[in-house]
């Protein structure tokens, strides 16, 4: 019997400034792994957020990364730590900013960071504290979890990503504007002038649902942030905390992402899922962050069922999955269709478009 520790991602700056590496420690916002070696080739996480827990099974075999994980004297699993992997260099070179401009940036939300921590924000939530657990300290250092999006932030650092903190946009706004496009994680905890530099940006990607929740206030002389406004306080009727029309939170407990999908809502890019260990296994959602229109991929499969003859459909849609070509098999129709009924996942599509161009049916 595979044997389980409550486990979570904890990332470590230096200085608030450089990614220094990533482990796993214990955390009661977190994560349940078993050991990568268990005979079902699979990771076994257990989702929890908000003490809403979903089992899911990362399939070892098509993991981005290297994800070794390390055990006690009792053989004990206690930390895991993730790496690049030498033999995906040139999958790193699409999906990464290695060699390309680093003009996408994405946030890293320590102040949700801050809010899930120990007499913390949630403290309150659950009745273990009163307003005093409202005002909580800045993290110097990150210890991330699911709830702050630590996944997804170690993996496009790893893939060459800059980033910035809510500390850094809050400071100063206009940093922001030196980036086409910025990539919001899971900053469910924002100021009034974070909230104001994000929606303001001309292209914005949420990449996770519940973004923008919640007002705090900054305390920089005693390092701290204060909760404001939302999630249910002050008034228990109270939801978003800036009232926002776009507020997408309704997708946060879809940890699957099985049929992730992008969709626009004014200057924003939204994803209708929360996918913090999809992003560890989908090379497809990866290369996404670097489409021009990252929503465009559903309407590019039905244009081509419509028109399959039509000079640039085919062509739209194998750009999509960064493959050259103005010629589909006419069979690819029904694996499309049964994607677009939500019958077929959208990486199982992805992987059987890139094995078709491997072996030159794609023209």
């Amino acid at each position: 019997m595979i044997q389980k520790l409550i486990v979570a991602f904890v990332l470590t700056f230096l200085g608030m400034i450089i990614f220094s590496g990533i482990a796993f420690a214990q955390s009661s916002d977190s994560s349940t792994y078993g050991p990568s070696g268990n005979p079902s080739n699979y990771l076994e996480v257990v989702s929890n957020s908000e003490g809403y827990k979903q089992t899911l099974s990362l399939p070892v075999d098509q993991l981005l990364f290297n994800v070794v994980p390390h055990y006690d004297q009792d053989a004990n699993l206690v930390s895991l730590s993730m790496q690049l992997k030498p033999n995906l260099t040139n999958t790193y070179q699409e999906i990464g900013l290695f060699n390309k401009s680093k003009d996408i940036v994405f946030v890293y939300p320590i102040f949700t960071q801050a809010a899930y921590g120990t007499n913390g924000f949630y403290d309150y939530y659950n009745k273990k504290c009163d307003t005093n657990c409202l005002t909580v300290s800045i993290p110097t250092r990150i210890n991330g979890i699911q709830a702050s999006s630590i996944a997804g932030a170690w993996a496009l650092k790893l893939l060459q990503f800059p980033f910035v903190t809510d500390v850094d946009i809050d400071k100063n706004p206009d940093i922001l504007k030196q980036y086409k496009r910025v990539i919001v994680l899971h900053s469910e905890y924002v100021t009034k002038k974070e909230f104001d530099a994000i929606t303001n940006s001309p292209d914005v990607i949420f990449l996770y649902p519940n973004a923008l929740y919640a007002e705090v206030k900054t305390d920089y002389g005693n390092n701290t942030i204060t909760l404001v406004r939302g999630h249910g306080y002050p008034d228990p009727n109270i939801k978003n905390g800036f009232d926002w029309k776009d507020d997408n939170s309704k997708f946060e407990y879809n940890v699957q992402c099985d049929n992730w999908n992008f969709y626009k809502k004014d200057n924003a890019t939204m994803l209708n899922c929360y996918p913090e260990y999809r992003l560890l296994y989908s090379e497809e959602l990866l290369r996404s962050l670097q489409s021009s229109e990252p929503s465009d991929l559903l309407d590019d499969m039905t244009n081509w069922l419509r028109y399959p003859d039509q000079d640039n459909s085919a062509s739209d849609l194998l750009t999509e999955y960064n493959i050259s070509g103005s010629h589909i098999p006419s069979w690819v129709s029904k694996p499309i269709t049964m994607v677009l009924n939500g019958e077929l996942t959208r990486t199982d599509l992805a992987n059987m478009m890139q094995y078709l161009d491997t072996i030159h049916l794609l023209t």
